[in-house]
């Protein structure tokens, strides 16, 4: 599929160093912010208690969190869940106070029920679920597991397809992805949940079904456009799939 085609060939390597300081400087800031602040884990991670409640009219997010915090509930996760009056709210282990240290969900959930009835009477609880520590710290090293095993698949697949050379470019290519949108949940200290995880596997697989393209074309151009230099023929390869690269990159 092609939204358009571009007929003269864009000299992307004539600017590859001005493109790759970029990158590099971009990459190292991730990195850091990734070393000093770390990626803030959700309660699918870290343990907590998962609530979904419904409200008799669109729920007011700020006046929740408000609440929720005035009764002594700290770095709570307030968002609609499917229509206005649906709100998911996620309350981490390691930051309830107020319940006397209490973790048990069900008590938990009574409890800010309760806070949020004083408010709007209404307001019915739909589910209730706990995640234990014990659990949270298995799926950190099981998504850690499963990065590590699809990016070792990824080179074994592009060195047995192409070269060993290919399989090199595209890991760092595609790490380069990953360690980006990492350090971007560092930096603003987003919610890194379980739907992340599988989001930047996602975006990891995007990435690797765009470096296959472009280097089947590459390796293509080698054998037809004989009279061109390496330069030349990377920029034909990139520029012949960048209608393909828009609709990957922007879906």
């Amino acid at each position: 599929m092609e939204f358009f085609k571009i007929k003269q060939d864009i000299p992307f390597m004539r600017h590859a160093l001005v493109f790759n300081v970029i990158s590099l400087v971009t990459f190292l800031l991730a990195v850091f912010f990734l070393a000093t602040r770390g990626l803030n884990f959700g309660v699918d991670f870290t343990g907590g208690t998962v609530m979904e409640v419904n409200y008799p009219q669109a729920a007011d997010l700020h006046k929740i969190r408000t609440t929720l915090e005035t009764a002594g509930y700290k770095d709570v996760t307030v968002q609609n869940f499917g229509t206005s009056r649906d709100v998911l709210i996620r309350l981490p282990a390691k930051t309830v106070v107020g319940t006397g240290g209490d973790t048990n969900g069900a008590r938990l959930s009574e409890a800010v029920m309760q806070s949020l009835q004083q408010d709007v009477p209404q307001v019915e609880l739909r589910r209730t679920e706990f995640v234990g520590p014990q659990v949270g710290q298995e799926l950190v090293e099981g998504g850690g597991l499963a990065l590590i095993v699809v990016c070792f698949g990824i080179v074994v697949y592009l060195w047995l397809r192409f070269e060993w050379k290919f399989g090199l470019a595209a890991i760092i290519a595609n790490m380069h992805d990953v360690v980006i949108i990492l350090g971007f949940f560092a930096f603003f200290q987003w919610d890194f949940s379980l739907t992340v995880l599988a989001a930047v596997l996602a975006i990891l697989g995007y990435s690797v079904n765009e470096s296959v393209v472009v280097f089947d074309r590459i390796r293509e151009n080698f054998r037809k456009l004989r009279g061109l230099d390496t330069p030349q023929i990377i920029d034909n390869a990139i520029t012949s799939t960048m209608s393909r690269t828009i609709i990957t990159h922007g879906a």
